[in-house]
């Protein structure tokens, strides 16, 4: 063999073993691209809290949060007006609307899991309702903050607080909610109920959720739920305080989730001069009649000033009644607590609700 059939010999070799090689790259980055979920028009395949979120956007929240308002709803707006470059954060007004009730506020959310910053300026109003936002739209960030976590993923970490359960990215499922219908990818974990969160890919918190509290009863309480009620561009309008005058029934659940309080009165509207019939209706956590319940039953108005304040009250078929009659108009508190049940003593734990109430002219 002489040198030229030599040289193109190795040359044909070299070519083959770069054709192969480049062959090789090319099937690894197409599973790679299959697997990432570019293929079939998906896009990118990860998501954090605050993906999405852009100057001028707004989002509306139903909110219901165990430790704000004993679980009673609100609605919160969040306008993400604009991005500091400097503090990587956003300037985000956010509106509160608490049964008619509006409290106005900024938060600076950081860039990295859309956090309230230190630096948000909220009147002290505001601050129970900043912790449900936490405990409730902000939630997810524990598990995924900036850059985030694939929605392919078997599971994106456990949660201690609840004997280590799986959280993780689960089936795909269509909802719709007042601000539309959403192709959302379903978080959940189980202990003892199902736990979900429904997130889409383009919005910076989940469309809806809904999570229960860790406890050993049949029947755990709401945890928090949220549902997106609007999303556009643009100043959202301000809501206008106007005064909601609540109707009955009205129930809330025990902070420890073992019972739940309604509260009725007749007639409705409760008005000034007249005598009002207030019935009381006592039930576990699975919805059953409690007989034999002993109870506490406080009123006070505005300024606190005591309306009636009685003990040792009877519930003997789980049924109670007080009657007042008011003598001026405006905001009243009433509080219920069960002091005991079928001859045991609560003790040391409060098993008790708080119920607002306004009496008209």
């Amino acid at each position: 063999m002489n040198k030229g059939e030599s040289d193109s010999k190795k040359k044909v070799f070299a070519l083959t073993i770069l054709g192969i090689s480049m062959s090789v790259a090319l099937i690894s980055t197409l599973i790679s691209v299959i697997y990432s979920g570019s293929v079939y028009g998906q896009g990118d395949d990860k998501w954090y809290v605050g993906k999405g979120a852009k100057p001028n956007m707004y989002v509306t929240y139903k909110i219901q949060s165990h430790d704000t308002n004993q679980g009673q709803p609100f609605t919160m707006t969040i306008y993400f007006k604009e991005f500091n470059d400097t503090g990587h954060y956003w300037v985000a007004p956010v509106y509160v609307n608490d049964q008619g009730k509006i409290i106005n506020g900024t938060f600076n959310l950081s860039d990295l899991d859309l956090t309230a910053l230190g630096t948000s300026q909220i009147p002290p109003a505001m601050s129970p309702y900043r912790s449900a936002y936490t405990s409730s739209l902000e939630w997810l960030s524990a598990f995924v903050p900036k850059p985030g976590q694939s929605l392919s993923s078997p599971n994106w970490g456990k949660i201690a607080s609840i004997g280590g359960s799986p959280i993780g990215p689960g089936g795909q499922e269509k909802i719709t909610v007042p601000a539309g219908t959403f192709d959302t990818k379903v978080i959940s974990w189980h202990k003892g109920v199902d736990n979900k969160i429904y997130l889409n890919r383009d919005m910076p918190y989940p469309i809806k959720a809904q999570t229960f509290a860790d406890t050993t009863t049949t029947n755990p309480p709401l945890q928090y739920a949220f549902e997106l009620q609007a999303t556009g561009q643009g100043q959202p309008p301000v809501p206008k305080s106007v005064l909601e005058i609540p109707k009955p029934p009205l129930t809330i659940q025990t902070a420890r989730g073992t019972y739940y309080i309604s509260l009725l009165w007749t007639p409705d509207p409760i008005k000034v001069g007249n005598e009002t019939d207030f019935g009381l209706l006592f039930l576990d956590n699975s919805q059953n009649v409690v007989p034999r319940v002993s109870y506490s039953f406080n009123m006070t108005d505005v300024n606190g000033t005591v309306i009636k304040d009685v003990h040792n009250q009877q519930a003997l078929d789980g049924t109670g009644t007080q009657k007042v009659k008011f003598e001026k108009p405006g905001p009243v508190d009433v509080t219920v607590r069960v002091e005991d049940v079928q001859g045991e003593n609560m003790g040391a734990f409060v098993e008790s609700a708080d119920f607002n109430l306004y009496v008209s002219n």
